[in-house]
């Protein structure tokens, strides 16, 4: 396994470097030979489970510097990617309108197919990267979009907005609903912070917002 890793570790823990026109990430390369006992524990963990092998792009590669924190906080993803009470076209939009808020690229990339492939219409999430309320959704997709925005945008949730995720998907859909923006609000907050870059060659697909 550590054999393993040592031939995966350029490329499943190290950052990759930014583009010339893009800001420095913030966390350096972190190659198997300067992680910790923890870390590696962390990153094997992760890479045993239904994700896979460490996404150098993504936010566990800036979360494996708190090796705990990461682990947990990666099997509440778990949780709330692949056993929410929320149907996959809706769980997956909710992160998408989670994405848009933050216009957090690397979220969006990460998450735009998965959308689509749930089933998710391209025109509703073509409308949302550009900042508009989708036309043409579905009537489960609006109850969502409605509860998502608001609690991003008014930080509460009007009673009409709240009784539309409860009457379709009950009290444990309205608690994974907030889950998962919660959750990936943090991840979005992760990747902004650390100036983490696109895989090179991919252009920024979400516009800045007027």
């Amino acid at each position: 396994m550590i054999k393993l890793l040592s031939i995966a570790a350029g490329c499943l823990f190290a950052l990759p470097p930014a583009p010339a026109h893009a800001q420095a990430p913030r966390f350096k390369s972190l190659p198997e030979s300067e992680m910790t006992e923890a870390q590696l524990k962390a990153a094997r963990e992760l890479a045993g489970g239904p994700r896979g092998k460490l996404n150098p792009y993504g936010p566990n590669a800036v979360l494996l510097r708190s090796p705990e924190l990461m682990d947990r906080t990666q099997r509440v993803g778990e949780y709330l990617r692949f056993k929410s009470s929320i149907p996959a076209r809706l769980n997956e939009f909710a992160i998408l309108i989670t994405a848009r808020q933050w216009s957090s690229q690397t979220e969006w990339i990460g998450h735009h197919d998965l959308a689509l492939k749930a089933g998710l219409s391209p025109t509703v999430a073509a409308d949302l990267a550009q900042g508009r309320r989708p036309a043409g959704m579905e009537d489960d997709e609006a109850a969502v979009y409605q509860f998502c925005k608001e609690l991003h945008d008014s930080k509460e949730v009007s009673d009409a907005a709240y009784k539309a995720v409860l009457d379709r998907f009950g009290e444990c859909g309205v608690v994974d609903l907030v889950g998962v923006t919660g959750y990936y609000t943090m991840l979005a907050m992760v990747l902004s912070v650390s100036r983490q870059p696109l895989p090179e060659g991919t252009p920024p697909p979400l516009p800045a917002l007027k």
